[in-house]
């Protein structure tokens, strides 16, 4: 345990200084999009390429695991609007919660600390998740958010806004980085030179800010709250995110383990600790941007992410895993 509270407590520090430097206005509000931006843009898909070119073509695209990860995801969805849907939470907040429960912060946290604690074998499984993560998970939860309101339009509104959430998708650049990075590695090409040098620097500062991204965003996204969410309509989510989803990916790579597909122990293990991370940060932007309760996204994720220092540590615990062993 202590190996592995010597990776966790760093990454969470980092993440609550974030927050903290939010909060006493050390970091202006009106510099963390940039931040977010770096990240998205320039940090992040350098890392990603960097791990997609280290990574066989045919571990990084592996279909079990990617359908072990999107049976789940269409599991969680399901459930969690199922449960959220009531008089003061409507599709479209419900499919927001969703999105925050299926969805976790694989890539400015997920990566870089499972990588620290299993090593790099540990990134191929995880950029497969990304991958239905953001391109199925987010556009079905968006498209359902949408249809909230089409319902007169025949389901016109929802079209579009699946649409819409595939256009994101595709113009994410963190997809292009991993393929990117899985093409260069098929080829065996490999960066030389002061390009090396650039796409190194980059993917380096990937984890420090993107952590402190994290906290940032959170606390911005607490403050653009529009009203205060009882706990609830936030605290089970948060519940579904940390606990529901991760035993679920469990027990389906297990039972494909079980039918003789090709998933190692090892890919079952991260998987399952994938899962286990928080709710994914951004959504919060998301929501204010599709004008749905921010406030709940917002707490879910702020919850999330506090009690997944106690439940992702003590699971990794559980899987016996030893940093550097």
């Amino acid at each position: 345990m202590q190996a592995i509270l010597a990776v966790t407590i760093p990454f969470f520090a980092l993440v609550l200084a974030g927050y903290l430097a939010a909060r006493r206005h050390v970091l202006p509000e009106s510099a963390i999009p940039g931040l977010n931006a770096f990240v998205l843009y320039f940090a992040l898909p350098c890392m990603l390429f960097r791990f997609g070119n280290a990574t066989p073509v045919f571990e990084l695209l592996n279909p079990v695991a990617f359908g072990v990860w999107l049976l789940a995801a269409l599991l969680i969805v399901l459930v969690t609007i199922a449960f959220s849907l009531n008089k003061r939470v409507g599709l479209k907040d419900a499919s927001f919660g969703a999105l925050v429960a299926a969805f976790p912060n694989t890539g400015f946290m997920g990566l870089p600390l499972l990588a620290a604690l299993l090593g790099p074998v540990a990134t191929a499984p995880m950029m497969t998740t990304m991958l239905v993560d953001l391109f199925v998970t987010s556009s079905l939860c968006l498209a359902l958010a949408s249809a909230a309101g089409a319902a007169q339009d025949h389901g016109a509104g929802a079209r579009a806004a699946l649409v819409r959430a595939l256009r994101g998708a595709v113009s994410n650049p963190l997809p292009w980085a991993i393929a990117l990075g899985a093409a260069s590695s098929a080829v065996g090409f490999k960066l030389t030179g002061p390009l090396e040098v650039i796409v190194r620097l980059l993917a380096d500062a990937a984890t420090p800010v993107a952590l402190f991204t994290i906290g940032a965003v959170l606390f911005r996204a607490g403050q653009h709250a529009h009203h205060r969410t009882a706990p609830a309509d936030f605290v089970p989510v948060a519940l579904v995110k940390l606990a529901l989803h991760p035993l679920l990916v469990f027990a389906l790579a297990l039972a494909a383990r079980s039918l003789g597909l090709p998933l190692t122990g090892l890919q079952v293990v991260v998987l399952t600790l994938t899962a286990a991370l928080p709710s994914a940060s951004n959504v919060s932007l998301l929501a204010e941007r599709f004008g749905a309760d921010n406030g709940r996204v917002a707490r879910i994720i702020m919850t999330s992410t506090v009690l997944a220092f106690v439940s992702f540590t003590t699971l990794a615990w559980l899987f016996g895993v030893q940093p550097g062993g």
